[in-house]
């Protein structure tokens, strides 16, 4: 059974849409997406540099933008949720959630993208009110190291699985953290990211999600839609849209997500572009499970492969 999944803010790098827009129809595509959201995807896909697209307000649009064009150019479809039609589920981490709805026939490309251009901008504005950010934890125990977050202030944001968690608050308690790392964590990485993501620091971004959220009709999924909530598969339109509005304070729980994966039968996972983030986790995490990112139209033989040899599966 193939997986299709789609990353999280902080996989984006300066010009990492420039091949992508060479393939037929992509350029066209994206113009379109630009022209509905107010924003030049193309410009910040190719020629902006790393601070500009590590903007909360730009890296989210620009990430399921990615997500939608690579995943569309895996057929032949005119939307990528026709395109993807074959996996067995969908699931993305973080923002990678609205690439995940759109697969699934939640919204379509332009409602998904419309209401994550919102996200970015109301993530921004509450990520100025206190400066907040991010950092990464390889190793330990995942109970030792919450406790230790717990301790110092810290929301256990992301809880990815494979020895990885992700820390969020301010930038004086990461710091802490930096000087005093829980036992058995063998690194603390700082996150491109400009702000303490599902945490209660987003919750006034949350209140304007709801609002955009009101102004759409979401279909129920037709591919399996696993949520980062709780790693459940979630049948309901209206409840997904949901879920993807009170994300935005609220851990993400990728481990539970690939729990749910090998419950279901997982024998491969492909990542949308910027591929590269969750492949790894998954190579650690999902013994045995075959892998493909999409990092540039390159790998798309290669995804091609695995969804023939395992879509049916």
């Amino acid at each position: 059974m193939l997986v299709l999944v789609a990353p999280g803010q902080g996989a984006q790098t300066p010009g990492f849409l420039t091949p992508w827009l060479e393939l037929p129809g992509a350029a066209d595509r994206v113009a379109a997406w630009s022209d509905a959201i107010g924003l030049d995807l193309a410009h910040y896909g190719t020629k902006a540099d790393a601070d500009e697209i590590r903007d909360t307000a730009v890296a989210q649009p620009l990430l399921v933008a990615a997500g939608l064009l690579s995943a569309a150019a895996l057929g032949a479809g005119t939307s990528a949720a026709d395109a993807a039609g074959t996996p067995g589920v969908v699931a993305g981490h973080s923002v990678g959630e609205f690439t995940a709805a759109a697969l699934a026939g939640v919204l379509d490309d332009t409602a998904a993208l419309r209401l994550v251009r919102t996200r970015g901008l109301a993530m921004a504005e509450a990520a100025a009110i206190t400066p907040t950010g991010m950092s990464a934890l390889l190793g330990g125990d995942p109970d030792v190291t919450v406790a230790h977050l717990e301790k110092l202030g810290l929301t256990p944001a992301n809880v990815n699985g494979a020895g990885q968690i992700v820390a969020a608050g301010t930038l004086e308690q990461l710091a802490a953290l930096e000087a005093d790392k829980p036992e058995g964590v063998r690194r603390v990485v700082a996150l491109q990211v400009a702000g303490a993501f599902h945490t209660h620091h987003m919750a006034p971004a949350v209140a304007k999600l709801e609002a955009a959220a009101k102004e759409l009709s979401p279909a129920d999924p037709t591919i399996r839609y696993v949520s980062n909530k709780d790693g459940q598969v979630v049948t309901d339109g209206a409840e997904v849209v949901a879920r993807l509005v009170g994300q935005v304070a609220n851990p993400v729980r990728w481990d539970l997500c690939m729990e749910t994966f090998q419950e279901l039968g997982a024998t491969a996972l492909i990542e949308v572009c910027p591929g590269g983030t969750l492949t790894g986790i998954a190579k650690r995490a999902l013994k045995g499970v075959a892998t493909v990112a999409l990092k540039t139209p390159d790998d798309l033989d290669a995804a091609r492969t695995l969804i023939a040899e395992h879509a049916a599966v």
